[in-house]
């Protein structure tokens, strides 16, 4: 595993109330909380799943290009808050829809990572089209691997072969759900050792879904460091690197991994 110390990392999490399809009135409302919190300064700014729209399958109405007006509305925020800026929205490229998370740096360059394992009890699989490659991002000195929402319940495609320190999820999980998105996150946390941030949107979709938040941290030996209330909330967080490599080196457990290959 990496044994470079690095500084601190601080966290905003934006658990929101999305505005069933309506892309600028989510915009918005997520710049207001931001503004409305801005007596500190983060690294990374979390939003969630499908931050425009809600967890919405009329992606032909909705999705926007790689290059679109949300993307660049990412970038403007990223440059102004000098903080990377994540979340996933609808997007088409080369005749498909994917639901894909968009990491924005604050020098305005983008990554991204396409939603793996699309949510088949919900038709997720007959509109958008899954990924394919994990990512690891390295950002100050952490490498964080973000996921999506369903990816959570696949702890293959979650599993720290790829030596990160930071598991991120973004989320539509409703809170009939909310028991296994809360157990799943602390299983994640432990079985690989990382800080495990679970950012999850709260209010009522189109579809009639209530969504509680539950959003949290939690700590790489599976303590909870932050719990988020089921409303619109901002949520600061700061991440210590040593304190997590010291408990690394100490309960050396990763080293005792399985090793074997998985075809995507």
């Amino acid at each position: 595993m990496n044994t470079t110390t690095a500084p601190n990392l601080s966290l905003a999490l934006v658990q929101a109330d999305l505005r069933w399809e309506q892309p600028q009135a989510n915009r918005d409302n997520l710049e207001r909380l931001l503004d409305a919190a801005h007596h500190q300064a983060a690294d990374v700014i979390v939003l969630p799943e499908m931050f425009t729209t809600g967890f919405s399958n009329n992606a032909p109405a909705l999705a926007e290009p790689p290059d679109g007006t949300t993307t660049q509305w990412m970038q403007t925020q990223a440059r102004q808050r000098q903080a990377a800026v994540v979340g996933s929205l609808i997007i088409a490229e080369d005749g498909h829809y994917y639901n894909r998370l968009l990491w924005v740096m604050p020098d305005g360059q983008v990554l991204h990572y396409d939603k793996r394992h699309l949510f088949t009890l919900a038709g997720e699989h007959h509109v958008y089209t899954a990924g394919h490659s994990r990512v690891v991002v390295t950002y100050k000195g952490w490498r964080i691997m973000p996921l999506v929402c369903y990816d959570l319940r696949f702890p293959v495609w979650s599993r720290n072969d790829l030596d990160y320190d930071v598991l991120l999820y973004i989320a539509n999980f409703p809170e009939r759900r909310s028991h296994a998105w809360r157990s799943l996150l602390v299983a994640r946390a432990i079985e690989n050792q990382a800080y495990t941030i679970g950012l999850n949107r709260v209010g009522d979709d189109g579809n009639g879904i209530y969504y509680s938040g539950d959003s949290g941290v939690i700590r790489y030996d599976g303590r909870s460091m932050a719990q988020l209330p089921a409303r619109e909330w901002v949520q600061w967080v700061e991440l210590s690197h040593p304190a997590q490599q010291a408990f690394r080196q100490q309960m050396a457990f990763l080293d005792d991994r399985d090793a074997f290959a998985f075809t995507p």
